[in-house]
């Protein structure tokens, strides 16, 4: 009842349309209201005050397109932020004059004469009339007001779809991309440039005809690589080669972290990319696109060996940059590779791999931590599968951390806390897309051979992909790979002929189940289980397949299961023998 009584009473400081009395007014609501971020309208007192808060923003909006004191439109916008976290009170903000006078406070409306373009002669006419009482802040204007437009805006496009749709007409993206071609200069503040970016994240993400406009009427990938740019700090010693200016004979693990300002801006920015950037690495790319492209992955690599203030902030910030590396096209990560060897890198047949190998770092920190793997780990583990695929100095350094010459031939794959066997435990967890992503990657650094591939694994952990594949009948899928050379351990060697192929590991052997048995009482037992089988089939339990002679599998009808019941003499489909190629690591 006393919130309900202070905003009668703020409405009628508002009503009198004197300045000071609504300034008194709105600065004491704020002031109040500030950490308020909930909403309620489950009682009708609930309602009543919805529809005053309503009322408010009408009241508030009709003061800023008058000229104001610069404290008067402070006062304003703070009660439009607070008032607009109120997903069902946005009704007085979606308008498209409303949306416009928050856009002119914000500084990024399109010029004067295309501001105001409304359906029919009466909106035109009250349109224009706001835009000449208005006294909208210039590029010199308090920032501070700038920054409580742009939190309104952004509250806005969070909550309501028609407001989402009203900002997208105006072509915000216009006005905002144009502030953001000044990254260089000094003239906003940092809250000026992360609200440009957050109004843009929110833009892009949420309307996929603005991120089409920013990435090729605006030229995104450039305007946000500069911007990246500038936020970092950079200097270019060499094409493609990025440093820290100031600090370039500095080791990237001894430089100082970044500061958190400067986190917050890139984070915000790789955001961005990601979005404008999402079906980059499932299209072609021209020369000067793919210029670009290596240009931005240059400086994602700077980001990726670059660190935050803190532990969890660096692996939040080189998430994202992971998160985008992704979407590169696949040639263009070959940046990774190009900076020259120095004291201190990893060195790998001749290319520096500090990058690649933190890549596989932030992979296995994210493997070990097991918190929603398809979310934290895919991004990460797909990169690591697809530039192994196509750069072969990244496949072998890869395959000598992960997949060393196997020397254990008594424990199976997936027992161990080497990262093969955490990979190996991943091909049969429950999530889909995560066993298949584990055992792409394997395969991968195994030059897709199945021999291989069932060597390290076993046949049993690799019979999904290769079912998948066509291939349980063994062979090779047609990547580009070197050809193979024999890299054996003496302990492989001397126990390959009794590892079992389905396990990977060499067992004790174990009585045979039917010894002692006459063939009548083998057959008996042959028809009995596939007579069960038949049932389960029949039931819908499970769903028997037959392999082909391509390597493909075919499901099996209940009369294939019958005419097994009266031919059981069936000869089992042996895996291929894993011992037959292998590779220099």
């Amino acid at each position: 009842m006393a919130l309900r009584m202070d905003l009668s009473a703020i409405i009628e400081q508002m009503e009198t349309g004197e300045q000071d009395a609504a300034l008194t007014a709105l600065q004491g609501y704020n002031k109040e209201m500030n950490q308020c971020f909930t909403f309620s309208r489950e009682e009708e007192r609930d309602r009543e005050e919805g529809e005053i808060q309503k009322h408010l923003g009408e009241l508030v909006l009709g003061f800023l397109g008058r000229e104001l004191q610069p404290s008067c439109q402070l006062a304003c916008l703070e009660t439009v932020r607070i008032l607009s976290r109120d997903k069902d009170g946005l009704d007085p903000f979606i308008s498209r004059s409303a949306m416009s006078t928050l856009a002119r406070y914000a500084g990024i409306t399109k010029p004067m004469e295309d501001q105001v373009e409304c359906e029919g002669e009466q909106a035109e006419d009250v349109s224009s009339e706001l835009v000449k009482e208005a006294s909208p802040p210039s590029e010199n204007a308090d920032q501070e007001v700038i920054v409580e437009a742009l939190k309104s805006i952004c509250n806005i496009l969070l909550h309501n779809e028609t407001g989402q749709v009203v900002a997208a007409d105006l072509q915000l993206i216009k006005g905002v991309s144009k502030r953001l071609k000044q990254c260089h200069g000094p003239t906003w503040n940092h809250e000026v440039r992360f609200f440009d970016l957050r109004l843009t994240f929110l833009l892009t993400a949420l309307r996929v005809d603005v991120r089409a406009q920013l990435a090729q009427e605006l030229h995104g990938i450039s305007l946000l690589g500069n911007q990246l740019d500038a936020t970092l700090d950079l200097c270019w010693p060499d094409t493609l080669e990025t440093a820290r200016a100031g600090l370039e004979d500095v080791p990237p693990e001894e430089l100082p972290p970044l500061s958190r300002q400067q986190i917050e801006l890139a984070m915000e920015i790789l955001k961005i990319l990601f979005n404008i950037t999402f079906d980059t690495a499932r299209r072609k790319v021209d020369e000067e696109e793919a210029a670009g492209y290596r240009h931005l992955g240059a400086i994602l690599r700077h980001c990726l060996m670059s660190r935050a203030d803190g532990e969890e902030r660096t692996e939040e910030f080189h998430s994202h940059t992971v998160n985008l590396l992704g979407n590169l096209p696949l040639p263009c990560l070959d940046v990774l590779l190009m900076p020259k060897v120095q004291q201190g890198s990893i060195e790998y047949m001749g290319v520096n791999m500090d990058a690649v190998s933190m890549l596989l770092e932030f992979m296995e920190k994210r493997l070990d931590r097991g918190h929603k793997l398809k979310e934290t780990l895919l991004p990460s583990l797909n990169l690591l599968t697809e530039s192994g695929r196509i750069h072969r100095e990244t496949r072998k350094f890869l395959r000598s951390k992960v997949l060393p010459p196997l020397r254990d031939v008594r424990n199976r794959p997936e027992v161990g806390s080497a990262l093969r066997n955490k990979l190996v435990r991943l091909m049969t967890h429950i999530d889909t897309d995560v066993k298949d992503c584990a055992a792409e990657f394997l395969f991968v650094l195994c030059k897709e051979s199945v021999p291989r591939f069932i060597k390290y694994t076993g046949y049993g952990n690799a019979a999904g992909l290769l079912a998948a594949r066509g291939l349980l009948r063994g062979g090779r899928e047609s990547g580009i790979y070197s050809e193979d050379e024999d890299s054996e351990t003496e302990e492989y060697r001397e126990a390959r002929a009794q590892i079992n192929p389905v396990t990977g590991v060499v067992e004790e052997e174990q009585p045979n189940p039917m010894e002692g048995m006459t063939e009548e009482q083998k057959e008996y037992e042959a028809m009995k289980l596939i007579s069960m089988f038949d049932k389960l089939s029949r039931n819908n339990m499970i769903q028997p397949m037959q392999l082909r002679m391509d390597g493909t599998m075919r499901e099996m009808t209940s009369d294939d299961l019958q005419k097994l019941t009266h031919n059981p003499a069936v000869q089992p489909d042996e895996p291929t023998n894993s011992g037959s190629e292998d590779e220099a690591p």
